[in-house]
Formats: C-alpha cells, sequence, structure tokens
C-alpha cells in the first residue's frame, strides 16, 4: 500500500534545512561582523548575547525561507509550462514520475547542515542538488517526451534559470554602483 501524498511535505523540509543551513552561517558571519565593527558590545547593553543570536537567526531564517519557496514556486511553474510546451502528457502523469524527486533535495539540505561553516561547501551542496534533481526529472520524463520535445525541454530550463540569474545580477550591481555613487566621499 502506498500513499501518493508520502512525499508531499518533503519540500517544505528541504526548504527549512536549507534556510537553516544558511541562516546559521549568516548569522555567525554578521556576529563577527557586527563584534569586529565594535557595534556588538553596545548591543549587549541592550540585549543578552543569547537574544542576539536568536533574533539575528529568526531575520536570516525568514529571509531565506522567503526567497527558497519563491525559488521552489518559480521552479514549479516553469516545470508546468515546460510540460504544456513539449509535452502530450495532458493527465499529469510525468509530474507524478518526477515528484520522487524531492527525496534529493531533502538528502542535500540535511548534509548542508553539516557543511553550516563554509558558504561555499553550502552553496556548491544546494546547486549539486539542484543539478542532481534537473538530471533525475530529464531521466523519468525522457521516454515520455520526444527528441525535439527533450531538448526544447532541458533548453527551456536553462535558458530561463541563466536569464534568471544573470539578470538579478545585473540588477543588483546596478543598484550596489548607484548606491556607491551616490555616497558623499
Amino acid at each position: 500500500m502506498t500513499n501518493r501524498y508520502l512525499t508531499g511535505h518533503l519540500p517544505l523540509f528541504s526548504i527549512l534545512l536549507f534556510s537553516l543551513s544558511f541562516s546559521l552561517y549568516g548569522q555567525s558571519f554578521m556576529t563577527s561582523f557586527l563584534e569586529e565593527h565594535g557595534i556588538y558590545g553596545g548591543m549587549v547593553d541592550f540585549f543578552s548575547e543569547n537574544g542576539i543570536r536568536l533574533a539575528l537567526l529568526f531575520v536570516f531564517m525568514l529571509a531565506f525561507f522567503m526567497l527558497f519557496s519563491a525559488l521552489k514556486l518559480i521552479a514549479d511553474t516553469i516545470f508546468s509550462l515546460s510540460m504544456l510546451f513539449f509535452s502530450k502528457d495532458d493527465e499529469g502523469g510525468l509530474w507524478q514520475k518526477v515528484r520522487s524527486g524531492t527525496w534529493i533535495y531533502l538528502g542535500a539540505s540535511g548534509l548542508s547542515l553539516v557543511a553550516v561553516q563554509e558558504i561555499f561547501f553550502i552553496v556548491a551542496i544546494f546547486l549539486a542538488a539542484s543539478l542532481g534533481y534537473l538530471l533525475y526529472v530529464i531521466y523519468k520524463i525522457a521516454d515520455a517526451l520526444t527528441v525535439t520535445g527533450l531538448i526544447g525541454f532541458v533548453s527551456f530550463h536553462l535558458l530561463f534559470w541563466a536569464t534568471f540569474i544573470f539578470s538579478t545580477m545585473f540588477i543588483v550591481i546596478r543598484l550596489y554602483n548607484s548606491f556607491i555613487a551616490s555616497l558623499p566621499l
């Protein structure tokens, strides 16, 4: 007896664990940054050290949870669009075939908690999980798509994510440059 909804909660747990990994690193980074610049000592006068660390962890956890939730929503939408454009599946059977791939993200998110002291390893684990999930999806749906449909599916995903990442980086760099240029130096 199997339950279709067994893996429905795994994306939430994956998002929570990845958020916790990035938040723990962010909290330790921000704490050392505040200590280095002499701000932390003044904050300890008003809050306890544990209170400051817990507040920083909460803020980072909330920010990363929102970021990963938004990325999950975008990824699901892009997957649905690519299935609409390149698949002849009207029943949603391909969606069911790839649902078990969420175990990849769950395992990677658990592994990211081990590497919480190095941001490079956390990012590398996240990117490896994303690539592994993409390969898993391609493997699962390859028999249901034509060769041109499979090429279109992969190209659609790669083009969208490359455009999304580079345009976001471009906007952030432009905002940073305009902020630096506006400083009265």
